[in-house]
């Protein structure tokens, strides 16, 4: 039970966190990615080497502490932790490793004047009070996934149907399930999580869905990363009639009913949420701007899909940029005021969805405020660990 006095002294904690949370959470990452290998799954190694995890959760745990008493001010931090749990199929069990290290970490990293049998207790009790909050909206995700017509709980067997190349670099996977039976459908802009074996060991990644759903399968478009270690075991060694594992659809980063007009900006592999996305505007005659970014023809994904939509549209249109020069595209170079000013319609009253490399996302949401568009109406989504979005 997290009593008034614990909140007290969880929230006196916060100038040490804003010092010293990240050095904190690499010591827990360290300390439980060592000591307890069955969690190592659940985690991407590239963004724990990178520094991105271990910040992410130092500004989740400050977040929390500041908000302790008032947890609804945490706004959709919370949601988007669920659903990336959810992705990747956090299970109750797997609460209590993450506690005990995280309290560990507390005494270790501060030292036992400051982190004092006190200090331990009340953040004891502010961890479960947040586990036992995300186990419950958790469980929620996992029966509403599982009630669903072609849905399911915990992993499926799909397989491989068809391994298309869509650029230099992007590569979908169309997927089916080997059971031979239904998929639920999802929202546009969602994710799903794929569980795969590499050498060995367990592995787990999300991947956004690229295509409308259909009831009967799914496709995910994979970058392959230098130095990748999934995306590069899905693009080499992994053929029709391979199979994987995959996790019920899950995500928040969705396209929101509306009449106002729509503007779909992406960056790069950011092009594949925005997809069904597009089509969904289509279907609902809403007006929409699709903006692309790419670094030249060679990878830029999807351009024939998107021009055949657009031509049969009325409401929809396109503009693609290219940094380097070469194909004939709507602009060259990288984005700017100017060429955002250009891609946009005039009228700023719209609905702004941008995915992309984080400083791709930074620029765009700063560019947008610049322009005119209102900060409630831009919605972004990170590809890995959820960060602020600095412009």
């Amino acid at each position: 039970m997290l009593s008034a006095q614990h909140r007290d002294i969880v929230k006196a904690t916060v100038p040490l966190l804003e010092a010293g949370g990240e050095a904190l959470t690499r010591h827990f990452y360290g300390t439980m990615l060592a000591e307890y290998p069955e969690v190592r799954p659940l985690f991407n190694q590239a963004h724990q080497a990178s520094g991105a995890q271990p910040r992410a959760l130092a500004n989740g745990i400050l977040q929390y502490a500041r908000h302790i008493d008032r947890l609804d001010a945490l706004g959709p931090l919370v949601g988007q932790i669920v659903q990336k749990h959810v992705s990747l199929q956090v299970l109750p069990e797997q609460y209590p490793i993450v506690g005990s290290c995280l309290l560990r970490a507390i005494r270790e990293v501060l030292g036992p004047d400051i982190a004092t049998d006190a200090v331990i207790e009340a953040w004891g009790a502010a961890y479960q009070q947040l586990a036992d909050l995300l186990i419950g909206a958790e469980e929620d995700v996992y029966a509403a996934a599982a009630a669903r017509l072609g849905g399911w709980r915990g992993a499926r067997r799909f397989q491989i149907a068809r391994k298309v190349p869509e650029s230099a670099e992007i590569t979908s996977f169309y997927l089916k399930p080997a059971d031979g039976g239904p998929v639920m459908a999802f929202e546009p802009g969602q994710y799903i999580g794929i569980r795969l074996t590499i050498d060995g060991q367990e592995v787990r990644r999300n991947y956004s869905l690229s295509a409308p759903p259909n009831g009967s399968t799914y496709r995910i478009s994979v970058k392959r990363e230098p130095g990748g270690r999934v995306s590069n075991h899905l693009h080499d060694a992994l053929g029709v009639g391979a199979t994987v594992d995959l996790f019920p659809p899950a995500g928040e980063f969705v396209l929101a009913p509306g009449e106002r007009p729509l503007a779909l900006i992406s960056g790069g592999v950011g092009i594949t949420p925005t997809l069904p996305m597009l089509q969904a505007a289509h279907e609902q005659r809403r007006p929409v701007t699709f903006v692309h970014f790419a670094r030249n023809a060679a990878v830029h994904a999807f351009r024939d899909w998107v021009d055949d939509l657009v031509a049969r549209s009325a409401q929809a249109r396109r503009f693609y940029c290219h940094e380097e020069p070469g194909a004939p595209v709507d602009a060259h170079g990288r984005i700017s005021a100017e060429l955002l000013a250009r891609a946009l319609p005039q009228a700023r009253d719209m609905d702004a969805y941008f995915v992309g490399p984080a400083p791709f996302m930074g620029a765009v949401k700063r560019l947008l405020g610049e322009l005119g568009v209102p900060a409630e109406r831009m919605h972004w989504e990170f590809f890995g660990p959820a960060a602020a979005l600095e412009g």
